[in-house]
């Protein structure tokens, strides 16, 4: 059976018994005759809190105390109403619902008749029908008190709706009529003050300005006047003007503002007591804001702002990294295993044993003197046999030991069968040592997958620094004509990317420029993704510190019509790009293929983002194990247009060169070509390409036809070259002219590639 909580209150009780009885006593001043405003509360408290026992203590204490027995004896009768309904509600275990509103129809019965008549006898309409005005406001002001308590015990836990805010003031607004009514409008206004200096010092946004709207109401009421609403406003622009600056230069710009205030509008006509008070006012709340604790502070801004932080597309971006880092690791320990399946030791070699015992089962057994012959030295001496044997690919009668030769009589039985034996032995040994080249192959091809995996997992498992630059951002942007509903930056250096939600008539260049300025970093488009007919996505990323431009120049060897010469430039990320020349051993077709398939082999491998010591070997694996064993020499630059840095690789090619203002730079290194052995050696260098650098590669054929290395530099340096294809356009005139009649006598290719300064 429910039975209402009358019992003596534990501390909590009493706390909320103490604080709803003060809340009701100035909400009891807040009318003009002390109507019983603090019904507000009570039915606030019955419907959310449950309060029964505490709520009805505390009603009737704030109107004993304050109002006359009239007032008393409709308070009490206000108050039994609620019980009995609320009372049968619980008996039945039904919440109110609907009948709410009928509950406190009900319950303003006692005011229209039994609250005293006095003070309203002075308006020219009959009295009830003022008391059923003052009702219908009584009714209209529960339902608000009620969404105003379940707001203010909401606000520390999500973002509150423009209805939910709207009715937490109505709240505000009475409590604040009767603060002014009772202790007086000085008194209220240090109060006003303070929170105002609270809410900057916790801000520090625009947002102030409405609150402090909010907090000037009562006032506003009070005196009959819309001033308080234009000075709040104006203590509020002064105090967030200086807030960056800390919570002391706040509270001194609004104690300036306030005191200004206070002189024009006349305080030098007020006593002295009068104007102390006035001073207390304002000096008081702000020295109360300066010397409250950091930590209280933080605490506050985390209770009632961590909404803003937006902490959940940050949470969302790095769990999803994590997930996929971790599926990626996943995967690179199975191709580990696969590795370690195909990599498994290979059992001890007991050939010679074998073939021995073989002959000794098969020939000697068949011996007449088989029983005679002494078995030991029979054994040792058919194993020393079949070593040789083994070692010469076959044997003979000079291969036979002194013991065997002198006591066997059946010397070319035995050698007969020996070579026979020897012949299927090195038919199953180059099956094994192809099936264990094969084996190896696909270890190494599971090893490079792994890698790959491995790295992949790292870069993506590694979390983004996420930044809190939206609400600098966001100023910019509306100081700029340009309203955001959504902004997101996260990551840093090279990684750093701005997501906004704007109308789609916005010029994508003047968000660029705005969204820069405010970062302080070069930003470009990076895509535009639409949301809806009339919004869309704009998703900026990091501008790299160069661009790059391209030339090739290319003829085929004299009497061909393909070369076998390819080169690729390819876009690994916005940030970085792979150059890289192959030049297929002979000429033609042939040629052709082989360098076509290993650069398509690194723009593969290269696609995925991985270092050049992880891609190199699986590719040279592949190369070496094709079926026309064609080799490739190989030409390749990766290069970061962040900060020029290049990653030089030089597989069985001839120099490179790096032509700068001042200085021509020689690029060589001594490595066979790619698919000549299972291992690749590759000459690799690291340097920093500047702006308006030219970095150059070529084939044998370009090289070739220079008389010598000397030749080709000079040549080189003397160049003035304006642009990459210009460069590569002019080295190939100078090759082909230096050549015989001419004409190419192998295929050539110049590749040329130039830095300059990003717009």
């Amino acid at each position: 059976m429910h039975t209402f909580p009358f019992r003596l209150p534990a501390l909590r009780d009493a706390a909320l018994f103490a604080a709803l009885a003060a809340g009701m006593v100035l909400f009891n001043y807040a009318l003009p005759q002390r109507e019983p405003a603090a019904f507000f509360l009570l039915w606030a408290a019955f419907v959310l809190l449950h309060a029964y026992a505490a709520a009805t203590c505390a009603y009737l204490v704030a109107s004993a105390v304050f109002l006359s027995w009239e007032a008393t004896l409709c308070c009490l009768a206000q108050a039994a109403i609620l019980l009995l309904a609320f009372g049968l509600c619980a008996r039945l275990k039904k919440q109110p619902g609907v009948w709410r509103l009928a509950i406190a129809a009900v319950a303003q019965l006692p005011f229209l008749f039994l609250f005293p008549h006095a003070g309203y006898a002075l308006f020219p309409f009959p009295v009830l029908a003022q008391k059923a005005v003052l009702s219908a406001f009584f009714l209209l002001g529960s339902v608000l008190a009620e969404g105003g308590l379940n707001a203010i015990l909401r606000a520390p836990k999500c973002r509150l709706s423009g209805a939910q805010f709207a009715e937490a003031a109505f709240l505000w607004l009475i409590l604040g009529m009767g603060i002014c009514a009772s202790p007086g409008e000085t008194v209220y206004t240090g109060i006003a003050l303070f929170l105002l200096l609270f809410a900057v010092s916790l801000s520090g946004n625009a947002a102030s300005v409405p609150f402090s709207v909010v907090l000037s109401l009562p006032l506003c009421v009070s005196q009959v006047s819309a001033l308080p609403v234009a000075l709040f406003a104006v203590y509020a622009c002064c105090a967030l003007l200086v807030a960056p600056y800390g919570r002391v230069a706040s509270s001194l710009a609004l104690t300036l503002a306030y005191l200004a205030a206070q002189y024009f509008a006349g305080v030098y006509a007020l006593s002295a007591a009068q104007i102390a008070f006035a001073l207390l006012a304002c000096l008081l709340p702000a020295a109360a804001v300066c010397v409250l604790p950091k930590k209280l502070l933080a605490r506050a801004q985390e209770s009632l702002l961590f909404y803003r932080e937006r902490v959940l597309p940050r949470i969302a971006v790095n769990r999803n990294r994590r997930a996929v880092g971790e599926r990626l690791y996943e995967v690179s320990a199975l191709f580990r295993e696969i590795e370690n399946a195909f990599l498994l030791p290979e059992r001890a070699d007991d050939g010679e044993a074998r073939i021995a015992g073989k002959i000794d089962a098969t020939v000697c057994a068949a011996c007449p003197r088989c029983k005679t012959c002494d078995r030991p030295m029979r054994s040792q001496s058919l194993v020393r046999l079949v070593r040789v044997g083994r070692a010469k690919g076959k044997a003979n009668l000079i291969d036979l030991p002194a013991d065997l030769a002198k006591h066997c009589p059946n010397v070319a039985g035995i050698l007969f069968a020996l070579n026979k034996e020897l012949e299927g032995d090195a038919r199953r040994a180059a099956a094994m040592e192809a099936a264990r080249e094969g084996r190896a192959l696909l270890a190494r091809q599971a090893h490079g997958v792994s890698e790959i995996m491995r790295d992949l997992a790292l870069r993506e498992s590694e979390e983004y620094s996420l930044s809190s630059d939206e609400d600098t951002l966001a100023r910019t942007l509306q100081e700029r004509g340009i309203l955001s509903s959504e902004i997101f930056v996260y990551g840093e250096g090279g990684t750093l990317t701005v997501s906004m939600t704007l109308d789609e008539s916005v010029p994508a260049r003047k968000a660029c420029l705005a969204a820069s300025d405010a970062l302080g970093v070069p930003l470009a488009l990076a895509e535009k993704l639409p949301l809806t007919h009339s919004r869309a996505c704009f998703v900026f990323k990091r501008k790299p510190r160069f661009d790059a431009s391209f030339g090739i120049a290319a003829c085929p060897k004299h009497g061909e019509t393909a070369s076998g010469d390819t080169h690729s430039i390819l876009k690994i990320d916005e940030r970085r790009f792979l150059v890289a020349l192959s030049d297929g051993m002979g000429s033609g077709d042939a040629a052709r293929d082989v360098s076509a398939r290993t650069l398509s082999l690194l723009e593969s491998f290269y696609k995925t983002g991985m270092p050049s010591d992880t891609v190199l070997a699986p590719v040279n694996s592949l190369i070496a194990y094709s079926a026309d064993e064609r080799f490739s020499c190989l030409d390749l630059a990766a290069v970061n247009l962040d900060d020029g840095s290049t990653d030089i690789v030089k597989i069985g090619s001839p120099a490179g060169f790096l032509l700068s203002q001042d200085e021509l730079k020689i690029l060589e290194g001594e490595s066979l070509p790619i698919g000549v052995l299972d291992a690749v050696h590759p000459a690799t260098m690291r340097l920093t390409m500047q702006e308006n650098d030219f970095l150059l590669f070529m084939s044998d054929g370009i090289s070739a036809a220079f008389s010598s290395s000397a030749d080709l530099c000079a040549y080189l340096g003397e160049l003035r070259p304006l642009n990459p294809q210009a460069l590569a356009e002019n080295v190939l005139s100078a090759a082909l002219a230096r050549s015989a009649k001419g004409e190419a006598g192998d295929d050539m290719t110049v590749l040329a590639v130039k830095l300059t300064a990003a717009a």
